[in-house]
């Protein structure tokens, strides 16, 4: 497939606080907050990294996310225990035939996310 001169710019969370969902996910992943009106970035440390948006709601969508972010780790279970830790809530293991493995945990607004092995590890 050609380039379509198209690439992802923000993935968007509805949340009832984005200010709060923000600044745990700085937490998570680190990065730099930028705050609008009902609205709030987070900001990726390194160039091209991508940026996570929040979208502050009365009435978020209900239900399972149908879209969430993999997070890759050198170290699943420190990086699994960090962030249940830090609030996260644990929602199940799976793993295929093949060996690789993921943990899927849920963000303190309940948006389900994974972490798995790095590409390489």
């Amino acid at each position: 497939m050609t380039s379509t001169g198209v690439r992802v710019g923000m993935v968007t969370f509805d949340t009832r606080d984005a200010a709060r969902l923000a600044s745990w996910w700085a937490g998570a992943l680190g990065g730099r907050v930028e705050q609008h009106e009902g609205f709030a970035m987070l900001l990726p440390t390194a160039p091209g990294g991508l940026t996570l948006g929040f979208q502050q709601l009365d009435d978020p969508t209900p239900g399972k996310n149908r879209q969430h972010l993999d997070l890759a780790a050198d170290d699943v279970p420190a990086t699994v225990g960090r962030l249940v830790a830090a609030g996260a809530q644990p929602v199940g293991e799976h793993s295929l035939p093949d060996g690789f493995t993921w943990t899927v945990l849920a963000d303190p607004d309940g948006n389900q996310f994974c972490v798995s092995p790095a590409h390489g590890s």
